[in-house]
C-alpha cells in the first residue's frame, strides 16, 4: 500500500489519475503477489530469511577440517604401544 500511495502522489499531477492508477496497480502487484509465491515449500518470507542468512550472514570460505574419530579412539592406546616397544 505504501508503494501504491507513493506512486499516487508522484505521479498524480504529472500523468494524470487514469495512468496514476493504473501505476498504483503495477507498484503494488509485486508486493502483493509475495503471498502467493512458493518455492520448495517456503513462502517468500521464508525465501528471503534464507537468502540473508546463506548470502550475507554466512561466511563464503568455508574450511574442510577431516575428523578420524576411530584414530582419535584409539589414539591413546597406540600411544602406549609405541612407548612399551620403545623401551623394550
Amino acid at each position: 500500500c505504501g508503494i501504491a500511495v507513493l506512486i499516487y502522489f508522484i505521479f498524480r499531477k504529472k500523468l494524470g489519475l487514469e495512468i496514476t492508477s493504473w501505476l498504483c496497480i503495477l507498484g503494488a502487484l509485486p508486493f502483493a503477489a509475495i503471498g502467493f509465491i512458493k518455492y520448495n515449500g517456503m513462502n517468500m518470507e521464508d525465501i528471503i530469511v534464507a537468502f540473508i542468512r546463506s548470502e550475507i550472514l554466512t561466511p563464503k570460505e568455508l574450511i574442510f577440517k577431516s575428523n578420524n574419530f576411530y584414530y582419535k579412539a584409539i589414539e591413546q592406546y597406540l600411544n602406549n604401544n609405541i612407548k612399551e616397544e620403545l623401551k623394550k
